[in-house]
């Protein structure tokens, strides 16, 4: 008898079966691998990944694939490699308060290649880690960050944990202990932003489902009401404290939150909260094209609590620029568009980009959108000339790309080109993309990693 949250969870990720899955779900979910491949092979040689892929080596074992490449490891440290991978460019989509296919989608197809998942169980398991997710994120109003949680890692333990759960077709006694065992491995604070630590949260997130979900299959054991106990994870991490009675939510388990939520997906590989200053800026230029040496001041209108995110004021490397309204303003301005190219280290030193960065006030607000917790109920860029003239942009309320502003299919597949050229595959994606597309089709996942065994991507430092 299902008497706790966290045994709900459970009983949902036991019984959902793939042909359950409406296929609206299934649609998002497509997206989701579509996406998340995409930015995990491009970010595959950054040092961060490099650097882990050297500390923790095959981890004892050649069960998954790494990066989709020829290189093996055992599936949990697979997730915790292409997790990193898929979050290091900050490039990879955003729902649930977080980035919930950087990890669902390295722990499924780690932990399903090691099993021999096809791609319809590949595609529910991450149904059941998004839902999982998204009940979680529902009791609690209050916006994480600003207690210096990372939803991504502390959230994504336990979706990754259900997914992989779901994968395993545990029973929903040991469903809701894997979800538990992911409870007690989740973490990841705001302070470690802007370095390498902040895509390690979503592959460490990815590992620990894989790790919660076998340990569960063993017989370990954990408590039943870890999510909602007084003691439990939700407390643990609530900002304020003011949680529902943490019962489950009425329609859960019956209405899709990745149907009504789905996902949105990035333009910018930079902090989803820059991103509709970004669109305002870029929009900005294209209309008036002012000339950036002839810039006395830019002026960004924002949300307190974004402003606080987007921290580094003046910075000097690629993945400190991610997070700067400083920086986005002044490459969106230069460049007009902020890109996989505009994110190294040797243009974010340019003089001119360190100059424009100097000219950029901040002007947060704390009139904030409901319906957006973090933001404010719109963004919007003026920039000032030396000559007074004064250009303001459109409010921008929600980004491009948005779930409620999706991008069309050509502009997905352009941007998982892109992001496979970045990789040195330009040749492979058009046959990758077609694959995942039709992903319920994939007679395993096994069938995934075999596609491109023999990828040419640049290695990162091992």
């Amino acid at each position: 008898m299902v008497t706790s949250l966290t045994q709900a969870l459970g009983a949902f990720v036991a019984g959902l079966r793939p042909q359950a899955v409406p296929e609206e779900a299934r649609a998002v979910a497509r997206t989701g691998f579509i996406d998340c491949i995409g930015v995990m092979l491009a970010g595959a040689s950054e040092p961060a990944v490099g650097i882990l892929r050297e500390v923790i080596g095959d981890g004892g074992g050649a069960e998954a694939s790494l990066l989709l490449g020829a290189d093996r490891a055992a599936a949990a440290n697979a997730a915790w490699i292409n997790g990193t991978a898929a979050h290091v460019l900050d490039y990879d989509d955003v729902a649930q308060r977080g980035h919930p296919s950087t990890v669902l989608v390295p722990a499924v197809l780690a932990e399903g290649e090691a099993l021999g998942a096809d791609g319809a169980q590949m595609l529910a398991a991450y149904v059941a880690g998004y839902e999982v997710w998204a009940e979680l994120v529902r009791h609690d109003a209050d916006y994480h960050h600003e207690k210096g949680w990372h939803p991504t890692g502390v959230f994504g333990a336990i979706g990754a944990a259900a997914a992989c759960a779901s994968l395993h077709g545990l029973d929903a006694d040991r469903a809701t202990t894997a979800i538990a065992l992911g409870a007690s491995q989740a973490g990841g604070v705001i302070a470690n932003f802007g370095s390498m630590a902040k895509p390690f949260h979503a592959g460490r997130a990815a590992h620990a489902g894989v790790v919660a979900a076998r340990l569960a299959r063993a017989g370990m054991t954990a408590s039943a009401d870890a999510v909602e106990h007084p003691r439990g994870f939700l407390r643990a991490i609530s900002p304020r404290g003011r949680l529902d009675d943490l019962a489950p939510g009425a329609g859960f388990g019956r209405d899709w939150r990745i149907v009504t939520d789905r996902l949105s997906i990035k333009k910018y590989p930079i902090c989803y909260f820059a991103h509709r200053a970004a669109d305002a800026m870029v929009d900005l230029v294209q209309a008036e094209r002012p000339d950036p040496g002839a810039v006395a001041r830019i002026e960004v209108h924002i949300g307190r609590p974004q402003a606080a995110v987007l921290r580094n004021d003046l910075p000097q490397t690629a993945l400190e620029a991610k997070f700067s309204a400083q920086f986005a303003m002044a490459a969106g301005l230069a460049s007009g568009w902020i890109g996989l190219r505009e994110l190294t280290d040797s243009y974010v030193q340019r003089p001119d980009i360190q100059d424009l960065m100097r000219r950029v006030t901040v002007l947060p607000s704390d009139d904030l959108d409901p319906a957006l917790p973090g933001y404010a109920r719109a963004d919007s860029v003026g920039v000032v000339m030396r000559d007074g003239r004064r250009f303001d942009s459109a409010p921008v309320h929600r980004p491009r790309g948005h779930a409620t502003a999706p991008l069309r299919e050509d502009e997905l597949r352009a941007k998982f080109t892109d992001c496979l050229a970045s990789a040195g595959a330009e040749a492979e994606a058009a046959q990758l993309y077609e694959v995942l597309r039709h992903l319920e089709a994939l007679p395993s996942a096994r069938a995934l990693a075999a596609l491109r065994s023999q990828a040419r991507v640049r290695p990162g430092p091992a």
